[in-house]
């Protein structure tokens, strides 16, 4: 007798393991569909708020006119950072990139004062760029604008691109996940479909037939939802110690939300999967029991 009951406390225990861990390597692969799309996100914006403008000034502009050029500029609600170039700082750049001073075979600095613009991610885009662009070249001392055109196109292209088959790999996996969750828990309904039999002809009603199903399916994506989050982690972790400057595109909170959708999916797919499971065997009468 005591052998009986060790051995279906055992054979339990390795079921609900199995669920645990099916349902778990579900919920990774899900995470990792999400740490991909903010990833792309943050790589998208950490791309967008180094491309900038360079404000190119006319060599008799005044002093006092590039301060108010400036603070103009910086009160902008497109602005994220701005850096004033002088003449002989521009020389120094030109030097370093080109190993020699043109200033001596041309006998005068060709270089023009200017003033770097650093955009905020949302208006690093085509359309924005074109009206910031316009404007910044009616202000009083701009002598031109340049900015690197083709690559905020591309830049845009790509995100839209990246997004498009981010969301198309979110859905199909969706949709794989829930059936393979739906799989497990069927399994669990199934091995118990006579006692949902007998609970409905003592009168029980399918609510509460349902809870203690619903119940156990929460608890164990519960449990897998975490043990996907710690896969998640030694993933993030590694990524941490190969990527330079891996924090700048991935944040705590950003990481915190990946591991909030993961937690919520474990809830929710395996609490509607136990829900439609369930309902399948208190439907079904007496006789179809035996043939599923």
């Amino acid at each position: 007798m005591a052998k009986a009951k060790q051995k279906k406390y055992f054979s339990f225990f390795n079921a609900r393991i199995t669920s645990i861990i099916s349902i778990a390597l579900v919920l990774f692969v899900l995470g990792i569909v999400a740490f991909m799309s903010i990833l792309a996100s943050g790589i998208s914006r950490y791309v967008k708020e180094n491309i900038g403008f360079s404000i190119v000034l006319n060599e008799e502009v005044k002093s006092a006119d590039i301060q108010r050029l400036i603070t103009r500029v910086e009160r902008s609600p497109y602005t994220r950072d701005v850096r004033f170039i002088s003449k002989e700082e521009a020389l120094n750049v030109l030097i370093d990139d080109l190993g020699e001073n043109p200033e001596e075979f041309l006998g005068f600095n060709p270089l023009q004062p200017s003033i770097e613009i650093k955009l905020k991610a949302e208006y690093a885009h085509p359309d924005s760029v074109e009206h910031i662009e316009k404007a910044l070249k009616s202000y009083s001392g701009v002598r031109d604008v340049s900015y690197q055109k083709d690559l905020m196109q591309l830049v845009d292209d790509n995100v839209k691109r990246i997004g498009t088959l981010l969301l198309g790999l979110a859905v199909v996996l969706m949709v794989i996940s829930f059936a393979l969750i739906s799989n497990t828990v069927r399994l669990a309904a199934y091995s118990k479909r006579f006692l949902i039999h007998t609970m409905k002809l003592v009168g029980a009603t399918p609510g509460f037939i349902r809870r203690p199903f619903i119940v156990d399916s929460i608890v164990n994506g519960i449990i897998a939802s975490i043990v996907a989050i710690v896969l998640l982690t030694a993933g993030v972790y590694y990524l941490a110690n190969e990527i330079d400057n891996f924090t700048v595109i991935m944040n705590l909170p950003a990481l915190l939300s990946v591991y909030l959708i993961v937690f919520v999916l474990g809830i929710l797919l395996t609490a509607v999967s136990a829900y439609f499971a369930v309902n399948r065997y208190i439907r079904m009468k007496q006789d179809a029991l035996y043939y599923v």
